[in-house]
């Protein structure tokens, strides 16, 4: 792959959609498992999530600005989308009734299914950071950037739900 600033400027300046095709290439799995982990295990969801962030990259590569590296500002457009179709949906039931949220894959382990519940307990903002630091392994002023928050923010939200992660896995009995 060419450096990330030539596909990104050759994208953004001349149209290039081989230069584009290069920078899906290089982010789509990234992107595809932070939605999955967001989504608790919803592999459709992710991928159209997937699919829909990036075509809401290329269509707006144009205003992408320098100041951040172009995978956080992937990110950032992932985080919106996200939260966005969130706040669209209006819950149809109560978080009492709602369905347990776990993996669906018959492979999955029951320590996977409760960390996805576990996960899901977790306020948008904690679920978030955990993920990007944790699982996507990006740094705290990266993610920063993503969230749209102080690096401060981004860390307080790291301890909080550390705290409640582990609280739930030790009240689910892994602390034997």
């Amino acid at each position: 792959m060419l450096n990330e600033a030539v596909l990104v400027s050759r994208a953004a300046f001349l149209g290039d959609k081989n230069a584009y095709s290069q920078l899906v290439v290089a982010y789509l799995s990234p992107i595809r498992r932070f939605f999955f982990n967001l989504t608790n295990g919803d592999e459709e969801r992710s991928k159209d999530l997937a699919q829909e962030t990036f075509i809401k990259a290329w269509l707006n590569i144009s205003s992408f600005q320098a100041a951040a590296k172009f995978s956080t500002w992937l990110y950032r457009i992932a985080y919106n989308l996200f939260y966005d179709e969130i706040r669209a949906k209006k819950p149809t039931v109560g978080i009492e009734q709602a369905p347990e949220i776990g993996y669906d894959h018959s492979t999955d382990t029951h320590l996977n299914m409760d960390f996805a519940q576990a996960l899901s307990t977790l306020k948008k903002e904690e679920r978030t950071a955990m993920l990007l630091f944790y699982m996507e392994d990006q740094p705290i002023n990266k993610i920063s950037g993503i969230m749209n928050c102080p690096a401060g923010t981004v860390k307080s939200h790291l301890h909080r739900g550390k705290e409640k992660l582990a609280n739930y896995l030790k009240n689910s009995g892994y602390d034997k």
